[in-house]
């Protein structure tokens, strides 16, 4: 008899603040979709390096009293708004706050990015480069020291769109304390292809640690609208296909931006951001279940990947 895949694939789970702004909404969205595990960004609109010790104990008990185990937390580091000319000293100050508090929460990823270029006073590139590798390099020793990893998301900053400049920061960290995360949706707000940048960095699926899933169709102006997974043209159950038969072994995480994009605004209902990540959570287990772990009865891996 042949076996259920319906029921088997890898860890789901999601970044909490798309479907609330506080942790009792984000569990209560979690629990929903009866997955297990959350990833943390903000709680109550505040980043959780900047939280107020009460508050993130609050967060803290919260999750374990919901039996919630949270996959990876997601750091300003590098990103959008800290380009390569500031002030590197907030960086390790919130690496160090992380790194507590990751200890508390029991988890050992963090995502970064690898910082823009300063928009009004830009580097040359082989400043911006030499600043980013030497960033990169400190804050990954002390990621390793701390016992956490650093993922590299495929978005703002130096390699945010360039698989070869990802490879780069995986040499010049030694893997140590430093690894990827991958997007499916942050191509077409940051003007390349997913689909392409997949496939360049498929070599280096070990180094892949964990993925967010979106989806999304271009408008008439070129900018993304956001869809449920599947529901666009980002070919995401192809690329999570592909991850899977080259070795992948994270979790995927729902980042849908359909409701709401926290770094922009909060949404303006709260039960509309709670439904439509329950609905892009359950969209998501559909597309594996029927597009993503179903292979037919013969195909190899390879078979599947071309």
């Amino acid at each position: 008899m042949r076996s259920d895949c319906r029921s088997a694939g890898p860890t789901l789970t999601g970044i909490g603040d798309e479907a609330a702004l506080g942790i009792d909404g984000q569990l209560a969205a979690i629990a929903e979709l009866g997955w297990r595990t959350l990833e943390l960004r903000t709680v109550d609109g505040i980043p959780l390096a900047d939280l107020p010790e009460a508050a993130f104990d609050r967060a803290a008990c919260a999750l374990a009293d919901a039996g919630v185990d949270v996959v990876a937390v997601d750091a300003r580091i590098g990103g959008w708004a800290r380009p390569v000319t500031g002030d590197f000293t907030a960086d390790l100050d919130e690496l160090d706050v992380l790194a507590r508090r990751c200890a508390r929460l029991g988890t050992r990823y963090v995502r970064v990015m690898s910082y823009p270029n300063d928009s009004r006073a830009p580097l040359d590139p082989s400043a911006w480069e030499a600043e980013v590798l030497g960033r990169m390099a400190v804050l990954a020793h002390r990621a390793a020291d701390a016992g956490l990893v650093l993922l590299h998301e495929n978005c703002s900053g130096w390699a945010g769109t360039d698989a070869e400049r990802m490879v780069r920061l995986l040499d010049v960290t030694g893997g140590t304390g430093f690894g990827l995360l991958l997007d499916t949706g942050n191509g077409p707000a940051y003007g390349y292809d997913n689909h392409a940048l997949l496939r360049r960095i498929l070599p280096w699926t070990r180094n892949i640690h964990h993925v967010h899933v979106k989806d999304a169709v271009l408008g008439v102006d070129g900018r993304p609208a956001y869809r449920e997974p599947g529901a666009g043209e980002l070919r995401v159950a192809e690329g999570l296909r592909l991850l899977l038969d080259h070795g992948y072994t994270g979790a995927f995480s729902l980042e849908p931006h359909v409701a709401v994009r926290p770094h922009e605004n909060h949404g303006d209902a709260p039960e509309e951001c709670h439904a439509a990540f329950v609905r892009c959570g359950l969209a998501l287990r559909r597309l594996l279940d029927d597009s993503v772990l179903p292979r037919p009865v013969g195909q190899r891996p390879a078979e599947a990947a071309r």
